[in-house]
């Protein structure tokens, strides 16, 4: 059974999600503070992360960057319409995704699922091992290599640049990168998109201000440059 960690200041909202998760034969861990909810994921180990933002004790954006320093942990994020800054923030320090309030239990439930499956799914393969220029995909491991140094990408950002990388040259608009990211598309989000892409360039790009294995295609989505256009 898969473990879930929520940390959220919203009681009754916090047992309403608990409950849902409950049915979906998750455990579930409820902490209301951000020092309690960090010191419960480094002790617990749970599977993924259900994080608000505005909590008592310490940040929500703080927690993020706790857990993306010390682990790779699988976060959704809870939102108020108001904190799309925060939104950003978030999925740039690598949050994988995010759900804005009001919301739906169900909804929080499936994306719970869907990250879940992503987390551990490798997109179907066309090699094993992706080699261009310095830059190096082992698809079976999930690492990836610039320069022979590992970078170390979200299961979002790796789900999307390895389909990149294995068709290069083919356009994906930002609906295809998701369903890449995700196993699923949720209307909205698609911009998510974006944040995740400049994250994978500043991993992987000599100068990600001018990128060059991937593109963006104006009023389309992006790219993955074959080895010999660069």
């Amino acid at each position: 059974m898969r473990t879930i960690l929520i940390i959220e200041d919203e009681v009754e909202l916090a047992k309403v999600v608990s409950s849902y998760l409950q049915k979906a034969d998750f455990q579930v861990l409820l902490e209301t503070r951000g020092d309690t909810g960090l010191t419960t994921w480094k002790n617990k180990k749970p599977d993924l992360v259900i994080l608000d933002l505005n909590l008592p004790g310490m940040d929500g954006l703080d927690i993020a960057r706790a857990i993306r320093k010390d682990g790779d942990t699988p976060i959704i994020m809870l939102t108020a319409r108001v904190e799309e800054t925060d939104r950003l923030i978030g999925l740039e320090l690598g949050a994988d995704d995010y759900v804005t309030k009001p919301f739906s239990p169900r909804e929080v439930v499936a994306r719970v699922k869907t990250v879940l499956r992503r987390s551990t799914a490798v997109p179907a393969p066309v090699e094993k091992t992706i080699q261009i220029g310095d830059l190096k995909i082992d698809l079976d491991s999930r690492q990836v290599m610039v320069q022979q140094l590992q970078v170390e990408l979200t299961p979002s950002e790796f789900n999307i640049l390895a389909e990149m990388a294995s068709h290069p040259g083919r356009v994906y608009n930002r609906m295809q990168l998701l369903e890449a990211a995700q196993g699923t598309t949720y209307e909205g989000y698609e911009r998510t998109i974006d944040v995740h892409v400049k994250n994978i360039r500043a991993k992987i790009e000599k100068d990600p201000h001018d990128p060059l294995i991937i593109q963006t295609v104006f009023g389309v989505g992006y790219r993955f440059q074959r080895d010999e256009e660069k």
